[in-house]
């Protein structure tokens, strides 16, 4: 969502991740306590400059920055196969 050319908005944001997490059955109830670990998450990417967030009166929009995207979105995959692997390890012990 947020590699985006588009900025947007939580609400609309977080409804997006919320339709998209029940698409995949990953999320079912506790729907408030999910809208604030998301807001956490966004938080913690604007302050490493990942999304940049703009204040226009009492509105707030989000939009990710291309390039630092690109390079969470590598972090994340070479940690996610890591996990995978450490997990296969810890198998077949």
């Amino acid at each position: 969502m947020l590699s985006s050319k588009a900025s947007f908005e939580f609400n609309p944001l977080f409804e997006i991740i919320l339709f998209n997490l029940r698409k995949q059955n990953a999320a079912s109830g506790g729907e408030e306590l999910l809208r604030l670990r998301v807001y956490e998450k966004l938080q913690g990417l604007v302050y490493q400059g990942t999304v940049k967030r703009t204040v226009i009166g009492i509105t707030k929009k989000y939009k990710g920055i291309p390039k630092r995207m690109v390079v969470l979105r590598t972090k994340m995959k070479a940690l996610r196969a890591a996990c995978k692997q450490r997990a296969r390890d810890a198998a077949s012990i």
